[in-house]
């Protein structure tokens, strides 16, 4: 289990490209250390970032660990798979006119999608698209499985932000397709049933289960406290 906490703060989220050598900078190091020896020693490429519900800082999360991947001068490929709520071109003030759903209706090639950040050389993101009717359908199709196989042969580390799981099947149906899973959770604000809840649903699929993440820890001390323990 990874444990760390960070106040859902849009205009310092990204804190592992604006403070990197930021205590809290250093914790999301030490997730990604840990998720890399996994990865490795496994043989994968690809993981998933999820949560039983919405609001405990996912999003935040996978993007601080796509920026520290990229740090470490692997070549990352961030994508936002959540074609529900999506919020990676926010934090990353790209563009979400084209993304991963123009992708999976045929409409452009994957590398058309392909867009780059200020923040570091070695990530590419491909945002959500245009939210479409039918995400599931889309997640699920054909044309999914191709892009992560093709993506797989190209990027180190593939991280996909998706919906919460309670909520819809969407992170499921990738589960399948990726690595791995990533779990966040939010101190005083996440239910246990609702987080035993979040895991069955991935152990019905043989989903590999990495680690949770936990946000919201206080300390007297310091307004940011976390720690990391391998699940």
């Amino acid at each position: 289990m990874f444990k760390r906490h960070e106040k859902i703060d849009n205009s310092r989220s990204l804190i592992t490209n604006l403070n990197p050598k930021s205590p809290i900078s250093e914790q999301y190091r030490t997730i990604r250390t840990t998720l890399d020896f996994k990865l490795s020693d496994q043989n994968l490429t690809s993981f998933l970032v999820t949560s039983s519900e919405a609001g405990v800082g996912k999003s935040t999360t996978i993007a601080n660990l796509a920026i520290t991947f990229a740090q470490q001068g692997k070549k990352v490929l961030l994508v936002d798979a959540d074609l529900r709520k999506p919020s990676v071109h926010t934090t990353f003030k790209i563009n979400n006119r084209i993304g991963l759903t123009n992708v999976l209706t045929h409409q452009i090639k994957a590398n058309e999608a392909f867009q780059k950040t200020d923040f570091c050389k070695d990530l590419t993101v491909i945002s959500s698209g245009p939210i479409p009717p039918n995400p599931a359908e889309l997640l699920s199709s054909a044309g999914m499985k191709k892009f992560i196989t093709e993506m797989s042969q190209e990027y180190e580390v593939i991280l996909f932000d998706t919906p919460p799981l309670n909520a819809v099947t969407d992170a499921q149906i990738i589960s399948r397709l990726v690595g791995g899973v990533v779990l966040v959770a939010r101190a005083y604000q996440t239910r246990k049933d609702n987080l035993i809840k979040a895991k069955k649903l991935l152990e019905q699929i043989n989903a590999n289960i990495l680690g949770v993440v936990i946000h919201g820890i206080e300390t007297t001390d310091t307004s940011y406290y976390y720690y990391y323990g391998a699940e």
